[in-house]
């Protein structure tokens, strides 16, 4: 990027409110403060994110995450060159509450409102962390999505596959809610899983008998119910080494899909010749350690460079929407006060909806 820019970036697309400063020029990227304020003890009684009480969470902490923010940066708001915000996909009443405090800044200092894809934020992450140079394949892998992605330009994304039913992550969550396991569930069935024997139960891998890159998890979690209730059945409850050796099992099944997915689409972007093939994954389950161990594995296999992203750059925040911001604004890209709040808005414009489509557009 040959202009330097300072970007503040705004986060609230499920239940993190975020605010972030970053700052990209020719040298790369600095994230000079990033605040995120999570949201799960405001949901841990209900097994899962209210909408409407994340949608409130968001609107009282938006303010002081980006006073915040700009304090630890320590900058003002005429050192900013503009304002980025999540506008979709998300829950609605969060991602309005971002946008409408985003326009709000806008409106009071003049500065230009970009509005970002949420998933782009994620999908732009290793030129964010490692200057990843396009193209190079990600996977794009959350609690709400989980999709293989050609990134050829923070515009231009090509999906060869991705989840038919539940995100990896969501089937993390309904996991450990069968296991009475606390949310989020993806960092709890990973812990008990590092106590179980993987090779106990018998659980599916889904869809490799097909050629695609596509995935379901929908069928793991059932099976997973199954042999919960069998056991129930059998002994009266669960014991601690039977929930350990069901989260191992689980776990184990999802790493086989993902490693065999990601084979599969690195043939399919290896035929677009990269010169240094690059692959990278993102989103909140990019956290688990066996995951990333088995893509580590699959690049080495290719002779492919791997990203994966600091932890804290791993689940929501706003550091990742300053970012994407900052490239879409070197692009020309500006957003007026008419910037919509998108609870649908897939990056692949050109691809069929793998979920369904509906009024407001393909959900991803």
């Amino acid at each position: 990027m040959d202009q330097t820019l300072t970007i503040l970036g705004l986060e609230s697309s499920c239940d993190d409110t975020a605010a972030a400063v970053v700052r990209v020029g020719a040298d790369g990227a600095t994230v000079l403060s990033s605040v995120v304020h999570g949201q799960t003890a405001l949901h841990q009684d209900f097994g899962g994110v209210v909408p409407e009480i994340a949608a409130r969470a968001h609107a009282e902490k938006l303010d002081s995450s980006v006073a915040g923010a700009m304090c630890e940066a320590e900058v003002g708001f005429g050192d900013l060159d503009a304002v980025a915000v999540t506008a979709g996909p998300g829950l609605i009443g969060g991602v309005l509450s971002g946008v409408m405090c985003a326009k709000g800044i806008a409106a009071g200092t003049g500065l230009p409102l970009i509005g970002v894809n949420h998933l782009a934020g994620h999908a732009l992450t290793p030129r964010l962390t490692d200057g990843a140079t396009y193209p190079y394949l990600m996977l794009l892998v959350s609690g709400g999505h989980c999709q293989f992605l050609i990134v050829r330009g923070p515009e231009d994304f090509s999906r060869l596959g991705g989840t038919i039913d539940d995100a990896p992550g969501e089937a993390f969550d309904k996991v450990a809610r069968l296991l009475g396991l606390p949310q989020p569930g993806g960092p709890a069935v990973e812990r008990e899983a590092a106590q179980g024997d993987a090779k106990r139960f018998k659980l599916p891998r889904p869809l490799l008998d097909r050629p695609q890159c596509d995935m379901s998890f929908s069928g793991l979690k059932t099976s997973v119910l199954r042999i919960r209730d069998a056991l129930v059945v059998e002994k009266g409850g669960l014991t601690r080494q039977d929930r350990a050796d069901l989260c191992a099992g689980f776990q184990a099944s999802v790493v086989d899909v993902l490693a065999e997915k990601t084979r599969r689409a690195m043939r399919l972007y290896m035929d677009e010749q990269p010169t240094k093939p690059v692959i990278a994954v993102a989103g909140g389950v990019a956290a688990n350690k066996a995951i990333r161990g088995a893509l580590e594995t699959v690049s080495t296999d290719f002779g492919a460079a791997f990203l994966a992203p600091p932890l804290w750059l791993c689940t929501d925040n706003a550091a990742m929407i300053a970012y994407a911001g900052a490239e879409r604004f070197a692009l020309g890209h500006r957003d007026g006060m008419d910037l919509m709040a998108r609870p649908r808005w897939p990056l692949d414009q050109n691809s069929p909806a793998m979920l369904g489509s509906g009024k407001k557009g393909a959900k991803a």
